[in-house]
């Protein structure tokens, strides 16, 4: 939970402290990529470190990643422009792209698979905390006038973090010889970022058609193709292409990438509905969002009496069932506001989420050895990762080509509405198309689960 919250805090601490960083660093055009820099770094690596972490065991993982997520944190609080903040923050991403599904799988293999869901509702917790804390934090510094105190506190949690997890977690790996692929890691790294980058810069830093954003993804591509190609061939593959071939791992990636897409269209435009279309303060807005973050952990921690006894299929296609009616609701209500009705609709998402995401994670993981635990995970956080890349994307296109050019302050509340309208719908397919993946699942019984590790 401590290693978790070093990322949970910094995806959340920044977004109020913006104002002070621009003013003392400038930039301002170019301060979206303090999350896309961070978003990045993170995406592309989480294969990579699960791989490693099967083969090299997850504590050396954990430590390198909260080491390399200390050294971004100083670098960051240091900077000395825009430019230099942004490269850091990609540092930043770095580590945490080892931390994040590390923990999640250290618990896969630490807990049976009846204790998973109260573990992970523990996770799920720290994410809430910090959805209501990071902001706070933020808010506190910036307005003291020591923005970079955002980044300093990271290095007392980080040191903390590292001493605790050293000193208990224990596990035994056996050493034998095992290649890692270092050409698929580098091919994998290259095309996930070209990908990545076009994604979050198009309709961003450059148009969708231009020059910049065509050759990302071509390259994206082709460098895609050169990996699948040396995939096939490698003994130990970085990212083993079974992974997509087996119906339960596919299914659950998508609906990984579907839980990425749709918390990222609520997390960027609830806040502005609410803002634009009543005119009530951020931090009323931000409440009605982190109604969310509440209902996530509530239900994630009891899920495991759910698939203990309905199995997880089951219970994750209850989850979607939730999602799609938290969806309808904002989607219905858009144009008659109520921040009451937006929180209990963001409740009810938040509550299916954690019917949802949880089940279909430790399905996915109850599937494989220990040995295989690490890339299954990983690929499912990869999948949420880049889920939220393409939800930023995506939906913003459909914002703004809705919103116009222009300041968010000068845009009437009939034009919010109108956004905020077809972004949630969007977010409404999304749940509808996570809901066909999870049909899709094979159904496992739950006296098998009960026997299970």
């Amino acid at each position: 939970m401590l290693s978790t919250g070093l990322v949970a805090v910094d995806s959340t601490v920044l977004a109020t402290a913006v104002p002070s960083i621009v003013g003392e660093l400038g930039g301002f055009h170019q301060f979206p990529w303090l999350f896309s820099a961070y978003l990045l770094g993170q995406a592309v690596t989480t294969p990579i470190y699960a791989k490693l972490s099967d083969v090299f065991g997850r504590k050396p993982v954990m430590l390198f990643g909260i080491g390399l997520f200390l050294i971004g944190s100083i670098l960051c609080a240091v900077s000395w422009n825009m430019l230099a903040l942004i490269a850091f923050r990609a540092v930043q991403g770095l580590g945490a792209g080892a931390v994040q599904p590390t923990a999640i799988t250290i618990v896969g293999d630490v807990y049976t698979v009846a204790e998973r869901a109260r573990v992970q509702g523990y996770l799920a917790s720290v994410w809430a905390v910090s959805s209501v804390v990071g902001p706070m934090l933020g808010g506190a510094f910036s307005q003291l006038g020591i923005w970079r105190g955002v980044f300093l506190i990271n290095i007392p949690l980080c040191l903390v973090a590292a001493w605790m997890f050293n000193r208990h977690f224990h596990e035994t790996v056996t050493r034998r010889h095992r290649s890692v692929d270092s050409l698929g890691a580098l091919l994998l790294a290259s095309a996930m970022t070209a990908l990545v980058l076009g994604v979050l810069g198009g309709g961003q830093s450059w148009a969708w058609n231009s020059a910049p954003s065509i050759g990302a993804f071509t390259a994206g591509v082709v460098l895609l193709v050169a990996f699948v190609l040396v995939e096939r061939r490698a003994p130990e593959p970085i990212l083993p292409l079974w992974v997509f071939s087996r119906r339960l791992l596919c299914a659950t990636t998508i609906v990984a990438f579907g839980v990425g897409a749709i918390l990222m269209g609520l997390t960027s435009y609830v806040p502005t509905f609410l803002e634009g279309s009543l005119g009530v303060e951020p931090i009323v807005a931000g409440l009605a969002l982190a109604a969310l973050t509440v209902g996530w952990p509530a239900t994630a921690s009891i899920a495991g009496k759910f698939y203990l006894r309905w199995g997880f299929k089951r219970t994750s296609v209850g989850g979607a069932a939730l999602v799609i009616v938290g969806a309808s609701a904002l989607a219905a209500t858009v144009h008659a506001p109520n921040v009451a009705l937006t929180a209990i609709a963001c409740f009810v998402i938040g509550g299916g989420m954690g019917l949802l995401a949880v089940p279909t994670l430790i399905a996915a993981q109850s599937s494989v050895e220990w040995d295989e635990r690490g890339v299954v995970t990983g690929n499912n956080m990869f999948a949420r990762s880049l889920g939220s890349a393409i939800g930023v994307a995506v939906f913003g296109a459909i914002a703004n080509s809705i919103f116009g050019a222009g300041d968010i302050h000068a845009i009437g509340p009939d034009a919010i509405q109108a956004g905020s309208a077809a972004v949630f719908v969007g977010v409404l397919v999304v749940a509808a198309i996570t809901a066909v993946a999870v049909v899709a699942m094979p159904t496992t019984p739950p006296a098998h689960l009960t026997a299970a590790e």
